[in-house]
Order: structure tokens, then sequence, then C-alpha cells
């Protein structure tokens, strides 16, 4: 899978981001005929390479010929987008970025998304900015975007068409809640709300432990130095390597000292049928040294406020500890085979391309009762029989 990593050293603006994928490199020229798809006049993409901190960076700056003074509103860009020439991909994903900044100030300013005014965001060269980064990541064949935490600055504040702001701006934390940041006691406007509405409209998260074939690497310079760090943003593209599968889920877990444990039984049945991937109790001692359970469901997002009305129903609970988890699984697939006691469901578990079979446990209490036999000798046969089948034969049986 093909991935672009930000490095947000010093924060993260458009002009900064489109220069790291210039600096990575997506030849100026090339991109620059690109951008005429906008189908609009009056500016011209230059870059130049900059030193940041003795580290060779490229600087972009959209010179603008000439421009109308008006405030373009979100339906004044998405026309401007949809009358473009640029593919769906391109044009997705420029509008929603601003469609994600327009919320932002609209929220912050305590208006509707349809009377925000863009400002500077609506001037061309910010739009050729967006649009920009949205065509690299086409040029490059992204497909999933990751950074580091958002690094922003404090203790400062910045002049806008509102007036003197506080750093980090509002539109920029508006954008960026529920997504990992870094303060800084740096006083400089690090993250814009243009570089934050990026990040919030593109990236898959935060990327970790990860392993990642480096590519290219480009350092998109901010436009002035500043002191304790270099002003650059760090594009590093590369690919992403996926032995295993991967998802986000979420954990619930709650502490219950006072409830009829004939109960939990028929409490992980209703979590599981609620399609809850798991649900266990634990033994443990709780303050005062009460013995009490510590129950934990895995689930999905969409299936979270199934699980939370189950156990606010079903327990005594009065409260719960939600928290999101990423896992990785081994590519595995529900199958059919043929066995000595007629067609079973079993789990295709693939591991180092080498596919292994397991009998589903609820498919030998079946065949052990409706052929009365022992279920340990039932389990015994199964495994002997799909041990030796590493391709298994799959069908559709009603």
């Amino acid at each position: 899978m093909n991935i672009v990593y930000l490095d947000t050293i010093a924060g993260i603006a458009g002009d900064m981001t489109l220069a790291g994928f210039i600096a990575a490199g997506y030849p100026l020229d090339e991109l620059s005929a690109e951008l005429q798809k906008l189908k609009l006049e009056g500016f011209e993409l230059m870059a130049e390479h900059v030193r940041r901190s003795a580290i060779d960076a490229v600087h972009v700056d959209v010179v603008v010929t000439h421009q109308p003074h008006y405030h373009r509103h979100l339906a004044d860009i998405l026309d401007i987008l949809d009358r473009s020439a640029f593919n769906g991909a391109v044009q997705e994903r420029a509008a929603r970025i601003f469609t994600l900044l327009a919320g932002a100030e609209a929220r912050v300013h305590n208006t509707t998304i349809e009377k925000v005014h863009f400002h500077e965001v609506g001037a061309l060269d910010s739009l050729v900015d967006i649009v920009g980064v949205a065509v690299c990541l086409e040029h490059f064949g992204i497909e999933r975007v990751y950074t580091s935490p958002i690094r922003l600055g404090s203790a400062g504040v910045i002049d806008t068409q509102h007036g003197k702001m506080p750093v980090p701006a509002p539109a920029t934390l508006e954008l960026l809640k529920d997504y990992p940041v870094q303060f800084t006691a740096i006083p400089a406007e690090l993250t814009t709300p243009t570089g934050a509405a990026i990040v919030k409209a593109l990236s898959s998260g935060v990327l970790q432990d990860d392993l990642v074939r480096v590519r290219a690497v480009g350092y998109g310079a901010g436009t002035r130095e500043i002191e304790g760090i270099p002003n650059f943003l760090r594009v590093v593209i590369g690919t992403l390597e996926e032995p295993f599968e991967r998802d986000e889920s979420v954990v619930i877990e709650t502490n219950i000292d006072d409830m009829n444990p004939q109960i939990h039984p028929y409490l992980i049945d209703q979590l599981l049928a609620a399609g809850a991937h798991d649900a266990y109790l634990v033994p443990i001692i709780m303050k005062k040294g009460r013995p009490g359970i510590l129950l934990s469901v895995l689930t999905t997002q969409p299936r979270l406020q199934d699980a939370v009305g189950i156990i606010f129903r079903e327990t005594t609970s009065i409260g719960l500890r939600i928290h999101h988890v990423g896992r990785r699984k081994l590519p595995r697939q529900e199958v059919t085979v043929r066995t000595s006691y007629g067609p079973i469901r079993a789990k295709a578990v693939e591991r180092e391309g080498v596919v292994t079979l397991a009998a589903e446990f609820e498919e030998c209490k079946r065949i052990a009762r409706e052929q009365r036999l022992p279920l340990a000798v039932v389990m015994r046969t199964m495994n002997e029989e799909l041990r030796s089948q590493i391709s298994p034969q799959q069908e559709n049986v009603p």
C-alpha cells in the first residue's frame, strides 16, 4: 500500500505540504501544468531551494498576478472544483478539505457553513495549495495519509481578517479535536487551519509501530526561521508493509461487585449476539478488599451503542470506561468443508502463505449431539481431517 507520512516537525501548513511533495520528486513544471486544470488565471507556482538548520528544503510561493478582491464562500469553491478538469479523486479530496475547514470556521464564529467567508483560505494562493496537495496525492498514487502527532505553537497571537487571534488559531483546534496533538512553548503558528484541515480530511491517523519501506523524502520549508527547530514539514513517501489485516475497535470495561453471577452467561451471550468481537469476565479484587468482576467487551464503533445499552440494561453497572484500540489479525475467512461427518463450517487462517483449517466449536458440539458421540472424539477427528486439507474445497451448503 502506497502511503505518505507527514512528519510535523514544525507543524503543517498548505504551502509546506505542497513544497514537501515537490522536494520528494514531483517536478515543478509538471505540477504547474496540472494545476491549469483549475481553469483559473492570474497565478504562477514558484519554488526555490532554501536551507533550514543546514538541511536543504523547498519553499513554495504562489505568485498572484491579478485576482478580484472578494470573499469566496464554500459554494463558490465547490463550483470551481466542479468546473475543473481534475478527476473525481482530486476533486473529492480538495472538496473534503474545504468543507471541513468551512465547518470549523462556522463553529468558531457561531454562524452557518453557508455564510462562512473564507478570506485568506478562499484566496487564489490557498486554493492552489489545497488543490495542489490533492494533485500530489494522485500523482504519487497515495492510498493512505499518516502523520506524527501534530505540533502546535502557543503563547502568541496572529493577525487575521477577524483581528488578532490566539495561537493555535481557534479553527485549528476545532479541526484537530480527537486527533493527537503536541503543544509546544514556541510562540509561533506552527500549524495553520489549512494544514489542520488537510490532516483532518485525509489522515488515517498517527503512524507508530508500522513497517514502512521508504521510497522518497522531501522537506517543505516554512517561510521563516524559527529558533529551536528546523522550520519544515518532512514528507515521507513509501510502502506500508502489511503482513497482517488491521481494523479499529472499541474496548468497553466496567467493574461489577453487586450482581447475581447467574446473569453472567446470559450477559455474554447478549453481547456476542449484538456483534461484539469478544466479551469476557475476570475476577478482581476491588477497593476495600471487595471481590468483583471485570467485564471487558471488544466491539466496533458502529456497534458501540448497542453494547453500552445491553450493559446498562442487564447489569448493575452505572459507569463504563471506553477506549479505542487497533487490532492486527491474520487473514481468515469462514469456509464450508466436507468431512466424514458431512459438510461443516470451519475457519481458514493464512500464516505466511500456508492456509490452516480449524473447525468451529459450535459445529463440533452440534455433531456430538446429533450423532451421540463424545465431544472430545468429534474434535480429535475433525482436527485430523482438517489438518490434511491445506487448500480446502469451499462450497455453498444450505
